[in-house]
């Protein structure tokens, strides 16, 4: 079983209401059985919203107590995107997830890439890092579809 941002397969969950529905993924995934999330909806965060950013460092950081998440506005939204996060990662392996394949630059999902303040920078999200931790395998998007897996690879 795979874990995929939601955003990727259609879901409208992104901070402006859209979906970042990448057609690469969704052909991999056909036939293959996974489940779709979004950390910042699961941490009760409303669709449309501001966009959220790091603000110290990226998601390691924040793992390492250095770093916050904040919204466009300033509010920290740290505690509920980490509690959400741990949940997500909890259950995934719980599921016995062993990959993800995330949205790339996004402050949770991120794998390689993701904003501080409003700049892209290397690092990962608060998600991937988490994953990561746990000895999941993350896939950013854009890896994922460049490398061409086939249907089998994944």
């Amino acid at each position: 079983m795979l874990l995929v941002s939601a955003c990727l397969v259609g879901f409208r969950c992104r901070y402006n209401r859209s979906s970042k529905e990448n057609r690469g993924v969704l052909d991999a995934l056909d036939g293959k059985t996974w489940i779709a999330v979004c950390p910042e909806q699961r941490a009760g965060l409303p669709t449309p919203r501001d966009p959220i950013m790091f603000a110290g460092g990226t998601g390691q950081d924040v793992l390492k107590g250095r770093a916050k998440i904040v919204c466009k506005d300033g509010a920290d939204v740290t505690a509920p995107l980490w509690k959400a996060s741990l949940a997500l990662c909890r259950q995934a392996k719980g599921l016995g997830i062993v990959r993800a394949v995330l949205k790339e630059k996004s402050p949770s999902c991120g794998v390689c890439r993701t904003y501080l303040g409003d700049r892209v920078v290397k690092g990962m999200g608060l998600f991937a890092a988490l994953l990561a931790e746990e000895g999941i395998e993350v896939v950013g998007d854009e890896t994922f579809v460049m490398i061409g897996h086939e249907k089998d690879d994944v």
